[in-house]
């Protein structure tokens, strides 16, 4: 059985033959009677395509398929003889990777990367499965062998291939598949799956056959947050899933539509076929071999040692490029086309050729060279920037191209993902908005505005992992002065002079006063000396990234 890889983009729904390109909005279409929403898919398929499965159909054993069947098993026997190393091994350790590949009909396969491979699950041989537990961020578990997919009992069945009942009711492992582990609260609810062992005559019967892989993970939890979205989910799905080059099919708990609007053209990366919904699919779906959970390195990170084939950071931006290279050619081909119709209407109303501007002054020194660009990530609710207009007018004295943006949970991603890539530097207050640092380049410059409270988490959650990416990461913190709580609070009281000692009262106390009761009013004085120190970086060409020290307030 051959089968077909697909290329999938989400989100950009299907137009009639003739219809001209508009921008639009992903659709789910509205339930007809009883049942759950559907999402349409725009899909460009590979050489035949093809689904991810193919159905179970019962068909008389003719003597051709005997005589066929008979060659490859002579075929596979001879291979075992050649390789007796087990070559459909996909399980590693974090001390070692490996590397995918697939053949015609074949499991996608992984290869040790780097030297011996050890843990507690570093090698599943067929019709088993093990739970490595030993970190304390996320379990994971692997499958092998006659793999079915039984939602109905929250379960994947390992199909003995004894016949012994006690051994297969003494068999069985469950996981929770989300990657905060040391969270009890959110834990809780997440759904937990079983894997079981069962006899072939306990065992549910196929309905669709994969010849790849599966990964399970749940996109419940803080799953809404983007920060948890990216840190939790979408990095260490690549760390996880990466090696096996799309050949593989990811099953989801707590499933959103939502979700996979959103993340669709970076799944379809990760994966050549549609994913599954693990609680709505009642179909019983029968896989050779199952990763149950996901790898996790650390806050927004990837780190090379522990990954298969030595991926970094770097290779998830890379992945991210292709991702929305084809949106944004898309984007841009709007663009111009409206541009044009603007302009034949312009002068059509002159009713003559709009003469050019005459070009504007040059910089400050004469620079003819483009002014960088600077990207203001606004915010609404807390952690307000209040003079944010007098920021940006001081950026723009300064010497940027000045862009301010500000992103809900209906901005589409890949316009975020274009205006940063495209972006020199980044401002924004401390907030799960800053993991969109990750759509910078290497070597452009993070500035995070740190509020009152907020120095570890800031550091930790963001500029830590941006300046390892290659940023030039500054951290400004801001002064008792500049923080909103000052005209709330007498001065010396201790919500402004010892923080630290605030946090100790619990993270309701840290959430209730440092993250959703402060704006923040910018010192322009003290902060144009990192705009200017930015500038001067970025116009000499610095591209070495890493960390400055921050500025603390005088």
């Amino acid at each position: 059985m051959v089968q077909q890889q697909q290329q999938h983009r989400i989100y950009i729904l299907q137009f009639r033959k003739g219809e001209p390109e508009q921008e639009v909005a992903c659709k789910v279409s509205q339930p007809k009677g009883a049942g759950r929403r559907v999402m349409y898919y725009y899909q460009d398929y590979g050489s035949g395509g093809g689904k991810s499965g193919k159905q179970v159909q019962p068909r008389a054993l003719g003597l051709r398929r005997f005589l066929a069947m008979l060659l490859l098993s002579f075929l596979c026997v001879g291979t075992l003889f050649v390789a007796p190393v087990s070559f459909l091994s996909f399980v590693h350790s974090d001390e070692g990777g490996a590397a995918a590949g697939a053949g015609t009909g074949a499991v996608a396969t992984a290869a040790a990367a780097r030297g011996a491979v050890s843990g507690p699950c570093s090698s599943v041989g067929n019709d088993s499965f093990c739970c490595d537990r030993t970190s304390e961020r996320a379990d994971i578990c692997f499958a092998k062998g006659d793999l079915r997919m039984h939602s109905a009992s929250a379960s994947f069945q390992l199909v003995s291939a004894g016949n012994s009942t006690a051994a297969a009711e003494e068999e069985e492992e469950r996981i929770r598949p989300y990657t905060r582990k040391w969270e009890a609260n959110v834990m809780a609810t997440i759904d937990e799956v079983r894997l079981r062992r069962v006899v072939p005559g306990d065992a549910a019967r196929c309905d669709v056959r994969h010849d790849v892989p599966a990964v399970l993970f749940s996109t419940g939890g803080y799953t809404g947050n983007v920060y948890h979205e990216f840190n939790d989910g979408i990095l260490p799905l690549f760390v996880t899933a990466h090696h096996l080059r799309r050949r593989v099919v990811l099953v989801i708990l707590e499933y959103h539509d939502w979700w996979m609007t959103k993340y669709g053209d970076v799944v379809s990366q990760l994966s050549a076929f549609p994913p599954i919904d693990f609680t709505a699919d009642r179909r019983v779906h029968c896989f050779p071999e199952v990763i149950a959970g996901l790898r996790i390195h650390g806050e927004l990170s990837v780190d090379p040692a522990r990954t298969p084939e030595g991926k970094s950071i770097g290779d998830f931006r890379r992945l991210l490029d292709d991702a929305y290279r084809g949106r944004i050619e898309f984007l841009e081909r709007l663009e111009r086309r409206t541009a044009r119709k603007r302009l034949r209407l312009h002068r059509h109303r002159r009713g003559a050729v709009v003469p050019r501007a005459p070009p504007g002054p040059s910089h400050a020194d004469d620079d003819r060279r483009p002014r960088p660009r600077l990207v203001i990530v606004s915010r609404t609710g807390s952690r307000v920037i209040e003079n944010e207009a007098d920021l940006a007018a001081l950026a723009a004295d300064v010497g940027f191209d000045v862009r301010v943006i500000r992103p809900d949970r209906t901005t589409e991603l890949c316009k975020i993902y274009r205006e940063l890539n495209a972006s020199d530097a980044m401002i924004g207050v401390h907030g799960a908005a800053m993991t969109h640092f990750l759509f910078m380049r290497p070597g452009k410059v993070f500035i995070q505005v740190v509020p009152l409270g907020t120095d570890w988490a800031a550091g930790a959650y963001y500029g830590e992992p941006a300046a390892r990416m290659g940023l030039r990461y500054v951290g400004y913190k801001i002064s008792p002065e500049e923080s909103s709580l000052s005209r709330e609070y007498p001065t010396g009281d201790p919500v402004l002079t010892d923080p630290a000692g605030v946090a100790q009262r619990g993270w309701d106390v840290t959430k209730k006063v440092y993250l959703d009761r402060q704006n923040v009013r910018l010192d322009l004085a003290r902060f144009r000396e990192e705009l200017v120190g930015a500038h001067r970086y970025l116009m000499a060409g610095g591209d070495g990234g890493g960390r400055r020290r921050p500025r603390a307030p005088e």
